[in-house]
């Protein structure tokens, strides 16, 4: 029930100064923050995380658009919380998310411009899809000890 994901706010977010306003949104739900940092990845660990992209047409767009800036990690804990930051950040696309969802109120980017440009889609974050890519991205992006346990208020008076 309890689920750790990752999520990465990705070079545009962090250059649009939207940090606090996304974080904020897992905040407000209740999500925990047990680890986060500000990061420059090269193109060796992008291969690492988009292992499964790499031999995709798209992914030299992709590696450039990730090592182009900083990146925010952060690992979120909670209830459900990988399908929760799922609903949360809405559709890869940015041009078909529900408004009310990050990228819906925040990108407007769409696949037909990302291609004819030759360029990642500019959709602001990464969460990692399922149970297992949670477990593979956190381990890469985060050493055991950079991983907190603390209680919030909220789980004080809720459990």
């Amino acid at each position: 029930m309890f689920e750790r994901t990752l999520i990465l706010i990705k070079p545009d977010g962090v250059e649009r100064g939207l940090v606090g306003q996304i974080t904020a949104r897992f905040e407000n739900v209740g999500l925990k923050i047990i680890a986060m940092k500000m990061v420059r990845i090269d193109k060796e660990f992008s291969k690492k995380h988009y292992a499964a992209h790499i031999n995709k047409s798209f992914y030299s767009g992709l590696e450039a658009f990730i090592i182009s800036g900083p990146v925010v990690a952060m690992v979120l804990e909670g209830i459900d919380a990988i399908d929760l930051v799922r609903k949360m950040v809405g559709a890869t696309e940015p041009k078909t998310a529900a408004p009310g969802t990050i990228r819906g109120d925040f990108a407007h980017h769409s696949y037909g411009f990302a291609d004819k440009k030759g360029i990642a889609i500019k959709n602001l974050v990464h969460a990692s899809g399922s149970k297992e890519d949670a477990k593979t991205e956190i381990a890469l992006w985060f050493s055991k000890e950079e991983l907190h346990n603390y209680a919030m208020t909220h789980e004080k008076h809720t459990l």
